[in-house]
């Protein structure tokens, strides 16, 4: 499945690194090589990204990945998604860490 965290770090990095490798993507990610190629597909498939060989290239299963107009526009969308996304996380962690703190000094009151 291309979640939006996913479709975001994939967009971000060809948009960056075009000539990146499959493989290259898994590992920094943190995914399988088989899921990259997935989310790859799908992107393609949307019109996102469009995909050429090396013309020069040794080893001619070498791709680069281009994003298309509408894959640069779904990057901004996405990426304004994942920023609010991450921030609701930031105040979630930040309420639960103040709360530790405030059972923390209530113990250290009560003994």
């Amino acid at each position: 499945m291309l979640t939006d965290e996913y479709r975001y770090k994939i967009l971000k990095k060809l948009e960056i690194e075009p000539e990146v490798s499959q493989r290259e993507l898994a590992r920094e990610l943190g995914i399988s090589l088989g899921k990259v190629n997935f989310c790859l597909n799908a992107l393609i498939e949307k019109g996102l990204v469009k995909v050429n060989n090396f013309r020069q290239s040794e080893n001619k299963k070498s791709y680069i990945y281009l994003l298309t107009p509408s894959g640069v526009e779904e990057k901004a969308k996405i990426t304004v998604q994942f920023l609010k996304y991450k921030l609701a996380e930031y105040e979630a962690i930040k309420a639960e860490i103040q709360q530790l703190q405030n059972d923390i000094e209530s113990n250290v009151r009560s003994k």
